[in-house]
């Protein structure tokens, strides 16, 4: 009304103005028309996440859903949801090609044109910040998550350092700003604490030695990381800092998001995250770190760093601040806090974010057990993995089942060994199961959400460390339990049985997942044979809805769900007395072989050597099992 009286204001009184108000209206409505064309095109490539690597007493099921669902949000909150077409990402950084843009060429740029150089690093750099990542084709996929990551926060002032000419051609393909290192190290996976995992750690002190020169401030971090918030606010908060760092500090120092009281921080350092400034103490650090290694390949990387920052410790050097003056009096060093640069038990086991009620910056995979692979797992776990659409879509399809769990086995009595091993090995059982059916209908399992009562760590301890806020019960990742390395491993299928692949309990709720499974599901209500309506028929009693005998043989379930080979996903009520095991003799042996192979040891118990238990996969063939540790060296071996 009011635009309406001016206009006719306008015309009764000074003509002019008409073909003012006129233009004006025109340019909103044409802004207008321009803001929602963006919106909506922003909209659908948002939701278009399928092709990202195209380019490129009695039985409580739910015992308490308020619980799990707590649980579930501890690593699913920081998810980002659906993940662009890269194609479509424009990101760029002072006129360069646009980050996952892929090069208008057919041939590769000659080798000098991938030397580090302080050209190279000032034109990626942004406000004189560069973050940078490095590793061999091993960890080609967490370099493209870790890039993600940071390219959906808005930030292109990264390179990524290649240490062998296959992980350079493939990410200059994908359009990630990557540089030679010069390293010429294996494609392979070099394992932690092995020469070559040393090797690496020297390449990145001698590639912080080589950057800092160049004036630039320096965010180092480990490929097994990914970041979930932008740091750099965060970073420079702390002006004064000449070096900020991550730390393996399991217990809280601090409630909200300042840095670690560094006099009560009694973890080590880590150096998979932390922040260089190209000052004359850090540069001299870094040098000295540099040498020390170069001096002696025994020191590890880490190890060298902490003895450093270690020669002098202290006084603080503010009031407010809690940097400390650290190495040789001079250097101000922060302790970044572990609540928000999470590591693998402050992220994945006490969440103390959400405890908190912050918002995390990064995690990093440490505190972790299967390797690389279990490293890969956590992540998918928290869904902040970027996997290929293959990965959402195997072929023959999922199985998933709802675990059914007593809940005073969850809930009541003390968290010690035997209620501990009691609650495993209820689930164990079920997953033992649903591996059987998965292997029997060449599907691909989908764990379920592991429940434990006590933490697993390489050292004697209580159940839980002592000051940290892990909460008991909790869902534990499944390495804590099983061997997941093992059972991603490809075992002769002579002696083991066809392999059985899996996903992580997670899986179903991931924002990646493609519509074509979500809509493709059969609930499977397991029922008494004698029961009213229970019969082996692949008639539905609704639509999506099957009704099957409990205990059916290894023919009856061929027979039956034959008919559903095309559904996505098989969902089980329950995998109690679902399959009796496989009729074939030999084929039941295979399948022995394999999944005895899947778990792993609980440790350890307090002041006995050794004092870790074997997890047993048939725990309840063997009469009056219990948790014990190994008595004997002869018994200290997997269970048979």
């Amino acid at each position: 009304m009011g635009l309406g009286n001016g206009c006719q204001d306008g015309v009764n009184t000074r003509p002019l103005f008409l073909v003012i108000y006129a233009t004006v209206i025109a340019g909103i409505v044409f802004s207008s028309l321009y803001v929602f064309s963006a919106v909506y095109s922003s909209s659908n490539s948002v939701s278009d996440s399928s092709s990202w690597f195209s380019s490129t007493s009695s039985e409580f099921t739910n015992f308490d859903s308020t619980l799990i669902k707590d649980q579930r949000s501890d690593v699913s909150q920081p998810s980002t949801g659906p993940t662009p077409d890269f194609s479509n990402t424009v990101v760029q950084n002072k006129g360069e090609r646009p980050i996952w843009e892929a090069p208008n060429t057919k041939n590769m740029p000659p080798p000098e044109a991938f030397n580090l150089s302080k050209e190279l690093v000032q034109k990626r750099a942004k406000d004189n910040i560069i973050i940078v990542t490095f590793g061999n084709y091993a960890f080609m996929d967490f370099i493209l998550s870790w890039v993600k990551h940071l390219t959906d926060l808005g930030l292109t002032n990264l390179l990524v350092g290649a240490m062998d000419t296959k992980l350079l051609e493939a990410l200059y393909w994908k359009g990630i700003p990557v540089f030679d290192m010069g390293s010429h190290m294996s494609t392979v996976d070099v394992g932690w604490g092995s020469p070559t995992f040393h090797k690496m750690g020297r390449e990145k002190v001698i590639l912080i030695d080589s950057i800092l020169p160049y004036g630039v401030e320096l965010l180092m971090c480990d490929t097994d990381m990914v970041w979930l918030k932008n740091p750099l606010p965060y970073l420079a908060r702390y002006p004064a800092a000449d070096v900020l760092t991550s730390s393996d500090q399991v217990v809280p120092t601090v409630v909200d998001d300042r840095l670690d009281k560094w006099n009560e921080v009694t973890g080590a350092l880590n150096i998979g995250i932390f922040h260089w400034r190209p000052t004359e103490a850090s540069k001299k650090l870094a040098k000295e770190w540099k040498e020390m290694l170069l001096a002696d390949d025994k020191i590890w990387d880490q190890n060298g760093f902490n003895e450093l920052v270690h020669k002098k410790y202290g006084p603080s050097v503010d009031e407010d601040s809690e940097l400390v003056y650290a190495y040789d009096g001079n250097l101000k060093l922060g302790v970044l806090p572990a609540s928000i640069f999470c590591s693998g038990h402050t992220y994945f086991v006490q969440a103390m974010y959400q405890q908190f009620r912050l918002e995390p910056y990064a995690v990093h995979t440490t505190f972790q057990y299967a390797g690389t692979e279990g490293k890969r797992h956590r992540l998918r776990e928290a869904m902040v993995f970027f996997d290929p659409p293959e990965y959402f879509d195997a072929p023959g399809g999922y199985l998933s089942f709802k675990p059914s769990i007593p809940k005073n086995l969850v809930l009541e009595g003390e968290h010690n060994l035997d209620t501990h091993f009691t609650l495993i090995n209820y689930q164990m059982k079920q997953i033992r199961t649903a591996l059987a059916i998965a292997s029997l209908l060449n599907r691909t399992l989908i764990m379920p959400p592991l429940w434990c009562r006590l933490d697993r760590l390489w050292f004697g301890h209580p159940g839980v460390l002592q000051g940290s806020v892990t909460r008991q019960p909790f869902i534990c990742p499944l390495d804590h339990v099983f061997e997941v390395n093992v059972m991603l491993k490809e075992l002769p299928e002579e002696e083991f049985g066809p392999g059985i692949d899996f996903r992580e309990y997670s899986f179903l709720e991931n924002p990646l997942l493609p519509k074509q499974v979500k809509e493709s599901w059969l609930d499977v209500q397991l029922c008494k044979q004698e029961s009213e309506g229970c019969s082996a028929s692949n008639d539905t009693v609704l639509p999506g809805v099957l009704k099957f005998p409990k205990g059916s043989n290894e023919d009856t379930f061929k027979a039956i769900f034959s008919t559903f080979k095309d559904v996505k996903v098989i969902q089980f009520s329950t995998m109690q007395d679902a399959f009796p095991g496989f009729s074939d003799k030999k084929r039941e042996e295979k399948f022995r072989n394999r999944v005895k192979r899947y778990v792993g040891i609980w440790c350890c118990v307090e002041n006995a050597a050794p004092g870790h238990i074997y997890y047993d996969m048939y725990w309840d063939e063997k009469p009056n099992w219990k948790p014990h540790p190994p008595r004997t060296p002869e018994e200290d071996r997997p269970p048979l």
